[in-house]
C-alpha cells in the first residue's frame, strides 16, 4: 500500500483555510478581489508550510502554479506566468543558493572540522574554553554558510558530540550533566547568534533584505557589508557573553578539561598538513570576505566593485575550475536547489500582497489600533519586535515566520515614526534571535536536541533566557554602536 505524498490533516486544513477566506470571509472596503484572493493563497501556503503538508519546495511549485492560473498576477495568461516567474530573477535568491554549494566545500574538504578543532586545541583546557572553541569555530565559518543547520548541525555538532564523548558524558548513560548539556547548549545557541551576523549566514536573511526593501520604497538596501558591520559589535558581545551565561545556567560537572586539547590535536594530526583542496577552500573563503566587504574598490576605486551575487558565482566557479568541487556535487546540493525554488515563490507572493495593496491595507489597520494605546513610536517599536520574537513559539520555520509578519510589522514601525534604520535592523537581528525559543525552532535545534543531553524543560528554559539576554545586546550595545556608524 503506497502512502500518500502529502500530510492529509495538514493538506486539508491548508486548503481548507484557503477556501475560508477566499469565499466565506467578506471582502474588506478597501481591497479589491484580487487581493483578496492573494492574500487566502499566501495563508493558505503558509499553513502548508507550518504543518509540513508536503516538503516547502513541492508546496511553492503548487503555489506558483495557483498563482499563475488565478490570474490574480497579471490581465493575460502570459502576464500572470512572467509575475509568478518574476522572482527568480532577484539576484539575492541565486546568493544564497550559490553560498549554500560554496559551503559544500567546507563539509567535502574537511575544512569546517579542521577549524573547529583548531578553536578546541587552543581554548580545550577547561569546559567553557571549549564552549569558547565551539563559538568561534561557528563564527568563523558562518559568513560562507547560508544553511545554518548544515554549519551547525552538521560541522559543529559531530565535533562537540566527540568531544562529550572522550569525557563518557552519554544521555543514554545519564551521564548529560558532566559536560555534554553545556556543550550542546553551546553548540545551539551560537547558531542564532552567527545567523544574525552576516547575510550569507542563514537562508532567510536575505528574505529580509528584500521585504526591508519593499517596506521603505527601496530606500534602504542592506548590503552584505551594511549588514556585516552592524550586526559586528553586538554579535561579537553576544558570543562572548553566551557561552559565560549557558555555564551559570547549566554548570557543567567537569570543569577541567586538559584532555580536550589533546583530543583536539590528535585529531588535527589525523587529518594531516592542509589538503590541497583544502587549501583552495580556504582561499576561496577569503576571496569571497574581501568582495562581499568591498576591499578592492578602498584601494583601486568603485571600477572594481562586484555584486555580491557576482562574487559569490566567482567564488563556486573557481571551486569548479579546480576540482574542489565536481558538477555532480553542486547538483547533488539539494538543500540549494530547494532554497532557490522556495525562495523565489515566497518572495514573489510577499511582493504580490505589497502590489495588490493587501500590506498597505492590512498595516494601516495595526497602525491605528496601536495608535489608540497611545504609546508613542517607541512603544509601539518594542510592541512589534516583542510579538514577532514570541510568535515564533507557534512556528516551525523562520522563513514562514518572516513571510508572514515581517512586512507588515515594518510598515507599522515606519509609519508610526520609528527611526528607520535601527528598527530595520533590530527587526533583521531578531528574525535570527527567535531561533533560541523551541527545539522546532529552525533545521538546527532538532538535531541537536535530538541527541538527548537536554530535556525539552532545560531546552525551553535555556532558549528564553538567552532570547531575553540576545535581544537586551542587540537593543542596547546595538542601538550605541548603530548610532556611532551614523545611521540615525
Amino acid at each position: 500500500m503506497s502512502t500518500l505524498p502529502f500530510k492529509p490533516w495538514s493538506t486539508a486544513i491548508a486548503v481548507a483555510v484557503t477556501l475560508f477566506i477566499w469565499l466565506v470571509l467578506p471582502l474588506p472596503e478597501g481591497l479589491t478581489p484580487n487581493a483578496w484572493l492573494m492574500l487566502a493563497i499566501f495563508v493558505g501556503t503558509i499553513v502548508a508550510i507550518i504543518g509540513k503538508a508536503m516538503p516547502i519546495g513541492a508546496i511553492s511549485v503548487i503555489a506558483i502554479s495557483i498563482v499563475a492560473a488565478s490570474g490574480v498576477t497579471g490581465d493575460t495568461p502570459g502576464e500572470a506566468i512572467n509575475v509568478a516567474l518574476s522572482s527568480y530573477a532577484n539576484p539575492l535568491i541565486w546568493l544564497i543558493a550559490i553560498a549554500i554549494m560554496i559551503s559544500r566545500g567546507l563539509i567535502k574538504t574537511g575544512l569546517g572540522a579542521r577549524i573547529g578543532y583548531y578553536f578546541i586545541s587552543i581554548f580545550g583546557k577547561r569546559t567553557l574554553g571549549i564552549g569558547y572553541g565551539l563559538a568561534f569555530s561557528e563564527l568563523s565559518i558562518a559568513p560562507v554558510t547560508p544553511s545554518n543547520t548544515a554549519r551547525g548541525g552538521g560541522i559543529i555538532h559531530p565535533i562537540m558530540r566527540s568531544i562529550a564523548h572522550s569525557f563518557d558524558s552519554r544521555p543514554e548513560d545519564n551521564t548529560s550533566g558532566k559536560i555534554g548539556k553545556y556543550l550542546a547548549l553551546v553548540n545551539y545557541h551560537s547558531n542564532p547568534i552567527t545567523s544574525a551576523m552576516f547575510i550569507t549566514a542563514t537562508a532567510p536573511n536575505p528574505l529580509t533584505v528584500q521585504l526591508i526593501s519593499s517596506a521603505t520604497g527601496a530606500e534602504i538596501q542592506l548590503s552584505w557589508l551594511t549588514w556585516a558591520a552592524a550586526m559586528l559589535l553586538p554579535g561579537l558581545v553576544a558570543i562572548l557573553a553566551m557561552p559565560y551565561i549557558l555555564y551559570l545556567l547549566y554548570p557543567p560537572e567537569i570543569k577541567e578539561t586538559p584532555n580536550a586539547a589533546q583530543l583536539a590535536k590528535d585529531k588535527l594530526a589525523e587529518l594531516g598538513k592542509l589538503s590541497r583542496n583544502e587549501g583552495i577552500m580556504l582561499f576561496v573563503f577569503l576571496v569571497l570576505l574581501l568582495l562581499w566587504a568591498d576591499i578592492p574598490a578602498i584601494f583601486l576605486g568603485d571600477g572594481v566593485t562586484l555584486n555580491t551575487t557576482t562574487s559569490a558565482f566567482i567564488g563556486l566557479s573557481m571551486l569548479l575550475l579546480t576540482g574542489v568541487l565536481t558538477w555532480e556535487d553542486v547538483l547533488k546540493e539539494k538543500n540549494a536547489w530547494d532554497t532557490l525554488l522556495w525562495f523565489g515563490a515566497l518572495i514573489m507572493m510577499a511582493g504580490q500582497l505589497n502590489e495588490t495593496g493587501l500590506i498597505t491595507w492590512f498595516s494601516a489597520n495595526i497602525r491605528d489600533w496601536i495608535t489608540m494605546m497611545g504609546i508613542g513610536w517607541a512603544g509601539a517599536s518594542a510592541l512589534l519586535v516583542l510579538t514577532f520574537l514570541y510568535t515564533h513559539y507557534f512556528f516551525a520555520s523562520t522563513t514562514a515566520h518572516i513571510t508572514a509578519m515581517m512586512a507588515a510589522f515594518l510598515t507599522v514601525g515606519l509609519s508610526l515614526g520609528a527611526p528607520p534604520m535601527p528598527f530595520v535592523l533590530i527587526m533583521a537581528a531578531t528574525s535570527s534571535i527567535m531561533m533560541t525559543l523551541t527545539h522546532y525552532a529552525t533545521g538546527t535545534s532538532p538535531v541537536i536536541f535530538g541527541s538527548g543531553y537536554l530535556t525539552l524543560g532545560e531546552w525551553w528554559k535555556a532558549g528564553f533566557i538567552m532570547s531575553v539576554v540576545n535581544l537586551l545586546i542587540w537593543v542596547l550595545v546595538g542601538g550605541l554602536w548603530w548610532k556611532l556608524l551614523g545611521h540615525y
